[in-house]
Formats: C-alpha cells, sequence, structure tokens
C-alpha cells in the first residue's frame, strides 16, 4: 500500500477513527499493530514473516542482554540479532548482485561457472526496519538505552506504519516512550498533521511523478545520447525528482503519526541550501546521516584516532551506506564521492580554517555544493556505467553532435521547478516551517491547501511507488 493512493486514504480513515475511539489504551495500541500488519502485507503478505522473526529475535536478544552475565555471553546475543538482520539483509538484497559479482570473478579467473536461476523478490523497505531493529539491540548492548517494558510496544515501535517502509529511520529511544501513555491528536496537531500529508502527497504526486519523472526518465532511460543542456536538464529533473519523492514521503509519514498522536523526527532539513557536503548530510535523509555517525562511523574510529583513521573510517562509512541503497557498482560509487566531497572538505577546512565567507561566498559555495551534488545524482540515477558515463560526457559538453532529447517545454519546466525548489530551500535554510507557517495569514494558509488538494486531484495518476521503496 503507498501513502499516493485511494487506498491509503480510506485505510487511514479508518485507522484515524479507531484510534479516536474511547478505548482501553492498549486496545488501540493492538489496533495499531494490525493495521501496520495489514499495511506491509498489501504488498507482499508473506514477507510479514520477516518483520515476525526481525521483531521476536531481537526482543529477546535484548532481554538477554540485560540478564546475563559475563562479557561473551552479551556478545553473543548481540551477535545473534546483527547476524539475524543482516543475513535477511544480505540473502534478500544482495544475493543476486554477490552471486553476478562471483560468476564475473570467476569468469576473469577463466572458469566459465553459470550458476543457477535465483530469482529473490526484494521485500519493501527491509533495509528500513533492519537498521532501526538493529538499533535496538546496539543501543541495549551498549547500555545507551534499556530494553522496552512489553512486547507490544517493542513490536508497535518496528511495524508502525508511517515510518515502516522508507522511515524516517527510528530509534526505540524516540518511539517507544510513546506508547506508554495513551495519545491521541488535538485539533491543532490534527490539521498541522493532515496539512503535512497533503504537503507531501503534493511533491510526491504532482512535483515528482506528473512534472519531474517524465524528462529524467527520457535522459536516463531513454536511447538517446544527450547534449550538454539535455544531460544538465534530466540530471536536475532527477534532482528535484528525488527530493520531491522522498522528503514528500517523510513529510506525509511524519504528518500520518502526528494526526495518531505520535512524534517523529524530521528527515530532510532543505538540503539544496546546504554548504559543503557535512552541511548536505546534515540536512539529507537526515535520520540515515545519524544512524551511519552513530553505528558505523564512530566505531570505525571516527575523529579520536587520527586523521588518516579518520579519511578511512569516512570513507568507509560512505562507501557501505552507498551500498545500503542498493545492489549495484552505481551505488557505491555514489557513496564514494560523497566520502571524497566529504574527505576534501574536511582537508580544506583544516586549511582555511580562519576563513569566514561572506554572503555572497556562501551562495557561490553553496551553488558550487548543489552542482557537485547532480554530479553524484548521475550514478544514482543511472542503471549502469556506461549510462552514468554517457551522461556525464553530456553535463562536460563531450558529445558534441548529439540530437536534441527532450522538447522545449519540457526545458523551461525543469529549469522553473528547480529553480524553485532551490530558492524555497534558500529562503528556508535557517527557518523551520512550523515557525514560517505560523507567521502566514490563515485565509492564505487554507488557499494553498486548497490548491495543493485540488492539483493532487487532478495529477493523481497510478500510484507509482516512492523511489526509496527499492532501498
Amino acid at each position: 500500500m503507498v501513502f499516493n493512493s485511494l487506498t491509503f486514504v480510506v485505510f487511514f480513515a479508518c485507522v484515524l477513527a479507531l484510534h479516536s475511539l474511547p478505548l482501553a489504551w492498549n486496545t488501540r495500541k493492538i489496533n495499531l499493530l494490525v493495521a501496520s500488519y495489514l499495511f506491509y502485507a498489501a504488498w507482499n503478505p508473506p514477507f510479514v514473516l520477516l518483520l515476525w522473526i526481525s521483531t521476536v529475535v531481537d526482543w529477546w536478544a535484548a532481554k538477554k542482554l540485560v540478564s546475563v552475565q559475563g562479557r561473551n555471553a552479551r556478545r553473543a546475543w548481540m551477535l545473534l540479532s546483527v547476524v539475524a538482520n543482516l543475513g535477511m539483509l544480505a540473502y534478500f538484497k544482495y544475493g543476486n548482485f554477490l552471486l553476478e559479482n562471483f560468476r564475473a570473478l570467476a569468469s576473469t579467473l577463466g572458469l566459465d561457472y553459470q550458476p543457477p536461476a535465483f530469482d529473490i523478490v526484494l521485500p519493501v523497505g527491509i533495509s528500513f526496519y533492519t537498521f532501526a531493529t538493529m538499533s535496538y539491540t546496539l543501543d541495549v548492548y551498549l547500555r545507551r538505552a534499556a530494553p522496552a517494558r512489553n512486547f507490544l510496544d517493542y513490536a508497535l515501535f518496528v511495524t508502525f506504519f508511517p515510518h515502516l517502509v522508507a522511515g524516517p529511520i527510528m530509534r526505540p529511544t524516540e518511539l517507544v516512550p510513546q506508547f506508554a501513555e495513551p495519545r491521541r491528536a488535538g485539533a491543532d496537531a490534527l490539521r498541522f498533521g493532515l496539512a503535512l500529508m497533503t504537503l507531501g502527497l503534493f511533491q510526491k504526486i504532482v512535483l515528482a511523478d506528473a512534472f519531474l519523472a517524465r524528462p529524467a526518465e527520457m535522459v536516463y532511460d531513454g536511447k538517446g545520447t544527450p547534449g550538454l543542456l539535455d544531460a544538465w536538464i534530466g540530471t536536475l529533473a532527477f534532482s528535484g525528482q528525488i527530493f520531491c519523492d522522498f522528503a514528500g514521503y517523510s513529510t506525509t509519514a511524519i504528518g500520518a503519526a502526528m494526526c495518531l498522536g505520535f512524534a517523529m523526527p524530521d528527515n530532510f532539513r532543505f538540503p539544496y541550501a546546504a554548504v559543503g557536503f557535512s552541511d548536505f548530510w546534515r540536512r539529507w535523509h537526515i535520520t540515515l546521516s545519524a544512524w551511519l555517525r552513530d553505528y558505523l562511523y564512530i566505531p570505525l574510529g571516527g575523529n579520536r584516532h587520527g586523521e588518516a583513521r579518520t579519511y578511512l573510517a569516512l570513507m568507509a562509512t560512505m562507501l557501505l551506506g552507498g551500498l545500503w541503497h542498493g545492489a549495484s557498482w552505481t551505488f557505491v560509487v555514489w557513496g564514494g564521492l560523497h566520502g571524497t566531497y566529504l574527505a576534501t572538505e574536511r582537508a580544506l577546512r583544516r586549511r582555511f580554517s580562519g576563513w569566514q565567507p561572506g554572503p555572497l561566498a556562501l551562495f557561490g559555495l553553496g551553488l558550487l555544493t548543489y552542482a557537485l551534488v547532480n554530479l553524484t545524482w548521475v550514478f544514482f540515477r543511472a542503471h549502469s556505467f556506461g549510462k552514468a558515463w554517457l551522461v556525464l560526457n553530456g553535463m562536460l559538453g563531450l558529445n558534441g553532435g548529439a540530437e536534441p532529447i527532450l522538447p522545449v517545454v519540457h526545458l523551461v519546466m525543469v529549469a522553473g521547478i528547480v529553480a524553485a525548489i532551490v530558492g524555497a530551500h534558500w529562503l528556508m535554510r535557517e527557518r523551520t516551517l512550523e515557525s514560517t507557517l505560523a507567521r502566514v495569514p490563515a485565509p492564505l494558509l487554507s488557499a494553498g491547501w486548497a490548491l495543493m488538494l485540488f492539483a493532487i486531484v487532478i495529477a493523481q495518476g497510478a500510484g507509482n511507488a516512492f523511489i526509496y521503496f527499492q532501498f
């Protein structure tokens, strides 16, 4: 089930109505748990078993981490959780990738190895809920958190449908305590939650799907060779599409949780106004950035063991972060480019530590950051290195004599929409959405809300899945 479907509208209305009834708190939590399983089972019912396995294994592992004595015993229970979770992730997400690379390696060694058909269906959202459940046992193992008080609260944390399939990646310490006391949204929270859901669906359905997806597809999925203008416009279209798609999902999820009386953390903070790549990752997919920092970068040494170790930890973190996004070497290159950018930025900051850029220099650095981010999006979007190099050559003006791919209307449309997105990010760079909306007159807010709803209804199509569902 996807947020941008009439099925979800009916589903959410039923969930909200049940949650508003004067029932016992445990009954309402059970309703949410059952609804979350139904939400996930709408894709592929058998994969609910994976959720159950992950939930039960981590629940018991965390309990044993508290009750057993001895370092080796605690480590064994922690490893059970990690191996179970990463094992399922490796099999379903990376099984075909590993098998194909093994076949290619055997071929280079002169061995004609033809593996049997190994058609694995990727469970929706497995990367997201795997990281969420692993954080539970790792935090208990590191004594940063106590286990959940009851199984119902923990099971609901794992499966809570707003964040289940594409984040934000929640920590147990952020959500489980909210299940302790009865929660129901007040009138203001309900209105704001519904407004956030409308904004998120507008970003997804209208901007990402109706306007930006097609130009990106024409450049990246077509057979033509893109020239300078087509390559840049196609890539800019994808930069806007992936932001509106993923931020749209996160905004809808946060709004849905708010309507039910729960709070979830921001996942985006106007990333296309970032100045530098450390700033970018403080603004883009914030919950993943924090997860990689706390459970990978810092355990690898972080910045505590000298510059060489810091750069190694930084690069390893971004390479694995790239692989987390997809079982393809293009994603690894995407992560490696971001690791290179971060390492270069760190070195430049040390070299020019006393320099304070003025407003114009700050804006110039922001545009440079955005341009370099777009170069990385080429590897994120392209399905092969051949296509990636073709688009990059076009962006560098090296595809001489290329025939136009995009019609003028698409060139103008993408340029206008992307300029509006980047401009809005710069206007909101040091602000929050809540504080900004609080200063807007109510009639103007109502008109904007109505226009977004109208555009959603007009543009509603086939209910395209969110891009990050494939991760």
